[in-house]
């Protein structure tokens, strides 16, 4: 079977590498390496989050690995089979998920899946009246140690997860990094949170998020503490994870290999709304000092 042919929407983010690296990349490792997979052609443009040096460094790095990278979105999409926007400013997310869901073809839109609710909003509905397979999740939802927990403690009454606040080139930093312990939660807890609440101080931000029935999650957010993890607890018991993050490209990677071949994401657009929603909240939230109940 000949692998399927993928374009890449963006080269502003190390993902536009990483993932080519893990589907044909000769050095690769073995256990990081996923097969039938393979990276043909890449649309390269400036946003805030790079500069012409890195996008040189990428391109080289790519054209290595077989990948053709080219400034013309149509020659980018021409003859593939599947779409991967790798575009780290959410803010072009709505404008380019809109040029590709226009091909029909399976579309994997990475992290977050925009920079606002309103504009999540917009991309689920387009998906919709287009019928084009989406998928839109952060690699840490695939975490195999958070998998585990939640297969432990499938409905837990609290749940913490803890990992970086970055600091974006522009934007805002809640919802373009936050979005990975965000996405964590809402795989833990599921969809129908009640009220957010957040709190900034010279660490970071602490936000706590009610659930019916009493339940509660809790994500923790650090200035220059890279490390991910959390617990999960029910009626006492407590099942703690810790992500290790050489896996997370490869374990998303086969989930989106997965998605490809059969046009069924893992989650719902749904989920992925759902943390949008959170994120929102979260930012103003952190700004008012007030929480924000949902309707």
């Amino acid at each position: 079977m000949k692998p399927l042919k993928i374009a890449l929407i963006g080269l502003d983010t190390s993902h536009s590498v990483e993932f080519p690296r893990r589907m044909q990349a000769p050095d690769c490792k073995p256990e990081l390496k996923v097969d039938g997979l393979q990276a043909v052609s890449c649309l390269s443009f400036l946003t805030p989050f790079t500069n012409e040096e890195v996008l040189k460094t990428r391109r080289e790095q790519l054209e290595a690995w077989g990948v053709r990278v080219t400034e013309s979105f149509d020659e980018a999409v021409a003859d593939c089979d599947a779409i991967m926007i790798e575009i780290n400013d959410p803010a072009l997310h709505t404008e380019y998920f809109e040029k590709c869901a226009a091909l029909g073809k399976p579309v994997f839109l990475d992290k977050p899946l925009a920079d606002s609710y309103a504009h999540g909003q917009a991309i689920v509905a387009r998906a919709g009246e287009l019928n084009v397979p989406v998928m839109s999740a952060s690699s840490l939802r695939f975490s195999a140690a958070l998998q585990q927990a939640c297969l432990a403690v499938p409905r837990p009454d609290e749940t913490i997860v803890y990992g970086p606040l970055g600091i974006p080139a522009a934007g805002e930093g809640l919802v373009w990094y936050g979005v990975h312990c965000f996405e964590m939660l809402e795989r833990a807890m599921g969809r129908g949170a009640l009220q957010v609440d957040a709190r900034r101080d010279a660490a970071g931000v602490v936000t706590i998020v009610s659930y019916p029935d009493n339940r509660r999650g809790i994500v923790a957010l650090t200035v220059g503490n890279y490390a991910y993890g959390g617990s999960l607890r029910q009626k006492g018991e407590v099942h703690p994870f810790q992500v290790d993050s050489t896996l997370i490209y490869t374990e998303e990677l086969r989930v989106i290999k997965a998605f490809f071949l059969t046009g069924k994401a893992p989650l719902a657009l749904e989920d992925s709304l759902e943390v949008m929603r959170l994120l929102d909240a979260a930012v103003v939230s952190s700004h008012s000092g007030q929480p924000v109940a949902f309707a």
